[in-house]
C-alpha cells in the first residue's frame, strides 16, 4: 500500500468506526436502559421514533460509507499483503463489515421493522416489547464491540502504515 495515498482513508475510517461504535455505545449503557423504565407504549412510540429519525444522510454516510470505504480498503490491502499495516485494515473491515454493517442488517433492523408495525397499547406490543428490548440490545452490544474493535485495529493500521 502506498502509505500516503492509504494513509487518510484509514484515519477516516477508523474514525467513522469509533463514532459508530459511539452512537451504540450510547444505546447500550442508557438509551435502552431508559426506554425499558418508561411505560410500555411509551418506550415502543420512543424506540418507533428513534428507528424513523435515524435515517438521515448524516448517520447513514457514516455508517454505510465506513463499510463501503472499508471494502474499498480491504481489497487494497489484499493486493499488499507485505505491507505492515494490510493484516491490521484486513481485520478492521471483518470486524466493521460484519460484526457491524452485516450484524445490523440482519439482527437489528429486522427487529426495527417488527416494532414498526406493532401497535404499541396492543397486548401484542407489550409481548414484542419484552422481547425486542432483550434481543435488539444484545446485537447492539455485539456492533458495539466489532465497531470498537475495528476501530482500534484501523488506528493502528493507520500508525504503522
Amino acid at each position: 500500500m502506498t502509505a500516503s495515498l492509504l494513509e487518510l482513508p484509514v484515519l477516516v475510517a477508523a474514525i467513522g468506526a469509533f463514532i459508530i461504535a459511539g452512537v451504540f455505545y450510547g444505546f447500550s449503557t442508557f438509551i435502552m436502559q431508559a426506554l425499558a423504565r418508561v411505560p410500555v407504549a411509551e418506550g415502543i412510540r420512543a424506540m418507533q421514533s428513534i428507528n424513523v429519525a435515524v435515517i438521515t444522510p448524516l448517520f447513514l454516510g457514516v455508517f454505510m460509507g465506513t463499510a463501503l470505504l472499508l471494502l474499498v480498503l480491504a481489497v487494497a490491502a489484499a493486493l499488499h499483503l507485505g505491507r505492515p499495516a494490510a493484516p491490521y485494515v484486513i481485520l478492521g473491515a471483518i470486524c466493521y463489515v460484519f460484526g457491524c454493517f452485516v450484524l445490523t442488517m440482519g439482527r437489528n433492523v429486522p427487529l426495527n421493522d417488527a416494532l414498526a408495525r406493532v401497535d404499541p397499547d396492543s397486548e401484542l406490543g407489550a409481548a414484542l416489547w419484552a422481547r425486542y428490548l432483550r434481543d435488539w440490545t444484545w446485537w447492539n452490544h455485539v456492533r458495539t464491540f466489532a465497531s470498537f474493535v475495528a476501530a482500534v485495529v484501523l488506528t493502528y493500521a493507520w500508525a504503522v502504515s
